[in-house]
């Protein structure tokens, strides 16, 4: 990165309580979602390269004349300085690294969806470098690619495997055989696939998958409608296991 982080620690003085007063300088960041606080400030999650989702209080955001008010947009690369002692982090600057990422109609609702991913999923303050890389890229393939199904399948299989729950779309976990395309599987979250040899053959059954769909996902080929509708019920099915019973709120804006 060209800018790297300025980090400073500060010990109180409180001997029943030595918290840690971290002070972090032109950090990486994007807005993931903000809400109001208090009379005139936002509350804000960050997602920050050094420092993952970062939640921050920037004061006075909502006034008309607060230098941050224009800034604090969605997919805008920022940097950003905070500090405090809690979980809840303080903004203490702002700037601008480029220009806005421009998302328009289902493009703009899967961004939505990929932040409120990101604010479900992550723990607070947590190092994940290889998501925000992988979230830089799915923001320009959205902008950009004609086809975004592969740019959304791509950075899902990206944040689960960061996460620790990588989906292995090479070959059956019962007994290691390469997924073939002429058969079925059956998939367990968190687990994998399971051949038909071993369950059944059922494609009517929701977490029963075609080979030749799983081999599509892993190459990325998903220009066949029917590859692409089996690769977004797989990884839908996969977080939910990680998200809970709570629905995504992004989910109901695209027209179904």
């Amino acid at each position: 990165m060209t800018n790297a982080p300025c980090i400073h620690s500060d010990i109180s003085s409180d001997s029943q309580s030595k918290t840690v007063e971290t002070r972090v300088s032109l950090q990486p960041a994007y807005v993931l979602h903000s809400r109001p606080f208090q009379n005139t400030s936002l509350l804000v999650d960050f997602f920050t390269y050094d420092y993952g989702r970062v939640k921050a209080i920037a004061k006075g955001a909502r006034r008309e004349k607060s230098r941050y008010r224009s800034l604090l947009q969605l997919f805008q690369p920022l940097l950003a300085s905070f500090s405090g002692r809690g979980e809840i982090k303080t903004l203490t600057s702002l700037e601008s690294q480029h220009g806005a990422i421009q998302l328009v109609g289902e493009r703009l609702f899967s961004g939505l969806y990929i932040n409120e991913l990101l604010v479900r999923l992550l723990l607070n303050q947590e190092e994940h470098a290889a998501i925000y890389s992988s979230y830089q890229e799915t923001l320009a393939g959205l902008q950009n690619q004609t086809n975004y199904e592969p740019v959304l399948r791509r950075f899902e299989l990206n944040l689960l495997a960061d996460l620790g729950y990588a989906i292995n779309l090479t070959e059956d976990f019962h007994d290691h055989k390469p997924i073939d395309a002429a058969s079925f599987y059956r998939f367990t979250p968190d687990v994998g696939f399971e051949s038909s040899t071993h369950i059944g053959a059922d494609s009517d059954n929701p977490r029963h998958y075609s080979g030749a769909h799983l081999i599509a996902l892993r190459e990325m080929r998903l220009d066949d409608p029917a590859a692409a509708k089996s690769a977004k019920r797989l990884l839908r099915q996969a977080l939910a296991a990680h998200l809970g019973e709570k629905p995504l709120n992004s989910r109901n804006l695209f027209v179904r």
